[in-house]
């Protein structure tokens, strides 16, 4: 048996999978996010060891002997987050998370020195870890004294699994101290921080191992000794090893809190210039590229509450066929926006509005906003010169069957649904803890899923849709000059 924890913005998921790869359970523990100031976005780190709690007693109620049975643990996370530790392995300050952007001044002052985007393949977003860590030494200097360790989210969590310091290439290369090319920590970039390589985690692959699970917590959920703990990977990585794209031209894209459009490569391609990511994979010599939008789901999620609606009951309100888009536009930058802008100040706008504009036709001006801003990352993608001919779609987002349409139209590119199954974050992390334990061939455990259903762009519509994106795109400078 082996298990995937994912440690996400809104919880924490334990996934039971047995050696062919069969789900067995799964089990869940809710997180909150605090948001004490405009731009800010910080969690707890107590908060996740009680989650994580939650979801393995979930397991633990449900399959006490399979879980007994565990031999390897893989773990997935949130990227980009700040934990703070002492040198007695105290949290100093909550977490400052991904979608955090606090230290965009820093990250600008940061992005100005070159080695960064030479070094790291990227632009320094205010969400990476390395402008927080800036923004933690002008702001609370105090407490920046003080850190001995530097953590990324799911590796806090290792640490109280494990009592080891450790993190893998994919987490790493988003917090703007990793050499992403050569997959080792930039000594030049971390002192540019003030900061020294001994305040970070060791490095290793994620499908090496990365400590055993301690013996205090092994007798808690009834498991042997010497289960064998993952590097694992970021979140988008582990959800790439869940849906098996590893091998080089695979894609998907994700309808999640926030939004990504990511393809695996089998060379290094850095173009920051198009604020698109380069990541280490989470397999050895694979690399990706990937666009992300802050607001996917999120954005859907904010007008439910305006509206007082279930997000279900407003996208069931729209049908199943593809409307052609209306006159009200939609930028879904309600906490700024990654690709292709960089952009910490930006806001999201509705535009176009009239007596007429139903709540219909905003919630369709949302779904299509999202869906451009998975454009602009698709143009963004292909600048830096990767070529997507067809993508795979995950994330709770998904299940909108309108709003897949909508994605298909807006790339012109087909969609394909999964089967029915369990294949995000915590599948992957779960199969990077079979690959560590028995040494097994990464890319033939890393399968795809068959496709249950394929959704192809509406050629009627691509006239029309691609005069909307214009509009859609013309929207972001006026914006961008009324938040300046």
């Amino acid at each position: 048996m082996y298990l995937g924890l994912d440690l996400g913005t809104s919880g924490v998921k334990a996934m039971l999978m047995d050696g062919n790869q069969k789900i067995i359970g799964a089990a869940h523990g809710a997180l909150d996010v605090s948001r004490p100031h405009s731009g800010w976005s910080e969690q707890v780190p107590a908060d996740w060891i009680r989650a994580t709690e939650e979801a393995i007693a979930g397991l633990q109620a449900a399959h006490p002997s399979e879980l007994a049975a565990v031999k390897g643990i893989g773990l997935s996370g949130q990227m980009h987050g700040a934990t703070l530790l002492d040198k007695h392995d105290q949290v100093l300050r909550p977490c400052i998370l991904w979608n955090d952007t606090r230290s965009h001044r820093e990250a600008a002052a940061l992005d100005a020195d070159p080695r960064f985007r030479a070094i790291t393949g990227n632009i320094v977003f205010p969400g990476f870890t390395a402008p927080k860590l800036s923004w933690v030494r002008n702001n609370e200097p105090e407490i920046f004294k003080q850190i001995r360790w530097v953590l990324l989210p799911k590796d806090y969590l290792r640490l109280w699994l494990s009592g080891e310091h450790m993190s893998e290439m994919s987490d790493s290369a988003g917090t703007s101290w990793l050499d992403t090319g050569t997959r080792k920590w930039s000594s030049g970039l971390l002192a540019a921080t003030d900061l020294e390589e001994k305040q970070m985690p060791d490095l290793v692959e994620g499908t090496d191992s990365a400590g055993t699970l301690s013996h205090e917590l092994a007798a808690k959920w009834g498991m042997g000794r010497g289960v064998v703990i993952a590097g694992g990977a970021g979140d988008n990585a582990a959800s790439a090893c869940g849906m098996g794209t590893v091998s080089e031209g695979a894609a998907f894209v994700s309808l999640g809190t926030s939004g990504v459009l990511f393809a695996a490569n089998s060379s290094y391609l850095p173009n920051p210039e198009s604020a698109v990511h380069a990541f280490c994979h989470a397999l050895p010599n694979t690399w990706h590229q990937m666009g992300v939008i802050l607001s996917a789901t999120d954005a859907l999620n904010w007008y439910s509450g305006i509206t007082g609606k279930y997000a279900a009951d407003l996208t069931q309100e729209l049908g199943d066929g593809l409307r052609a888009p209306g006159p009200v536009s939609f930028l879904p930058y309600l906490s700024g926006e990654r690709t292709p802008h960089n952009d910490a100040a930006i806001r999201g706008v509705f535009a176009g509005l009239g007596h007429e504009s139903e709540r219909a036709v905003l919630t369709q001006a949302v779904l299509e906003g999202v869906s451009f801003a998975f454009r602009d990352n698709f143009e963004a993608l292909k600048s830096a010169g990767t070529s997507i001919s067809r993508v795979t779609a995950i994330g709770g987002g998904s299940r909108s069957l309108y709003w897949l349409k909508s994605i298909a139209t807006a790339l012109g590119v087909p969609v394909d649904i999964p089967a029915d199954g369990d294949f995000g974050a915590a599948f992957g992390a779960a199969r990077l803890g079979l690959i560590a334990e028995s040494g097994a061939d990464p890319v033939a455990v890393c399968t795809p899923p068959e496709t249950s259903r394929t959704i192809e762009p509406d050629l009627a519509l691509t006239a029309e849709y691609e005069a909307a994106y214009q509009r859609y795109r013309s929207l972001y400078p006026a914006i961008a000059a009324l938040v300046a």
